[in-house]
C-alpha cells in the first residue's frame, strides 16, 4: 500500500532536520474514507518541512527514475516521455497488507510547474482512481521548503473497510518520512533535473 500512495513521488516525518536556532514543524498527515458511487475512496492530506532549499527538493522530486532508491515498496519507475513540463511515468511496486502482497503497475502523467508544484493523475493501472498533487513552498526564515501532499485514492482490489484508512494513513507516513529523510539528506548525490524546453 505504501507504493499505491506514493505512486510517483506518487510526493513528502519526524525525521526533520534541525536548524541551530529553530526547530523545523513535524510531519502532519490525515485520511479520510469517502463514499463516491457505493465505492469507498480515499483522500490524504500530509505537510511537512525540509532543510533543503526548493531547488534541490525541486531536483530530487521530479527525479522519477530514481525514486525506487529511496520509496518504501517502489520497484522500478521509468519515464516513458516527457513533453513540455508533461511526464508519462511506468512504475511497478508492491502493496502489502496483512498477510498479503500485490504486485502492483501503474502509468501515470506528471505536470509539472517548475519549483512549484507537480499534478499526477492516473493513465493506467492497478488502481481505479488516483490523483495528486505536490505543493513546494519556499521557507524564508530558515532557507528550507514546506510540501504539501493532497491525493484521493481507490485501489481496484480489495482493502479492508474497517482498516482501510488506518493502513493508508500509516504508509502515507512511511512513505513521506522516507521522500522528507532523502531530501534533507546531506550526503545525498545531486540529482540533475532534466532541462525544461
Amino acid at each position: 500500500m505504501r507504493f499505491l500512495v506514493f505512486l510517483l513521488l506518487g510526493v513528502t516525518a519526524q525525521v526533520m532536520a534541525q536548524t541551530p536556532k529553530l526547530e523545523l514543524p513535524k510531519l502532519e498527515v490525515s485520511v479520510n474514507r469517502v463514499d463516491q458511487d457505493g465505492q469507498h475512496m480515499y483522500e490524504v492530506d500530509a505537510t511537512g518541512t525540509v532543510a533543503a532549499p526548493l531547488p534541490k527538493v525541486w531536483r530530487i522530486l521530479t527525479g522519477y527514475e530514481r525514486m525506487a532508491e529511496f520509496v518504501p515498496d517502489m520497484e522500478s519507475s521509468k519515464v516513458l516521455s516527457r513533453n513540455s513540463g508533461e511526464v508519462i511515468i511506468e512504475q511497478f511496486g508492491v502493496a502489502r497488507f496483512l498477510f498479503m502482497a500485490k504486485t502492483i503497475h501503474l502509468i501515470v502523467r506528471a505536470v509539472e510547474q517548475p519549483m512549484s508544484s507537480i499534478e499526477i493523475s492516473l493513465i493506467s493501472g492497478d488502481m481505479k482512481h488516483y490523483e495528486a498533487r505536490w505543493e513546494l513552498v519556499p521557507v524564508p526564515e530558515t532557507g528550507g521548503t514546506k510540501i504539501i501532499y493532497h491525493g484521493k485514492l481507490m485501489p481496484n482490489f480489495y482493502v479492508p473497510s474497517l482498516l482501510g484508512a488506518k493502513m493508508v494513513r500509516g504508509d502515507i507516513e512511511k512513505m513521506m518520512n522516507a521522500v522528507l529523510a532523502r531530501l534533507d539528506r546531506r550526503d545525498a548525490p545531486k540529482v540533475e533535473a532534466i532541462p525544461q524546453p
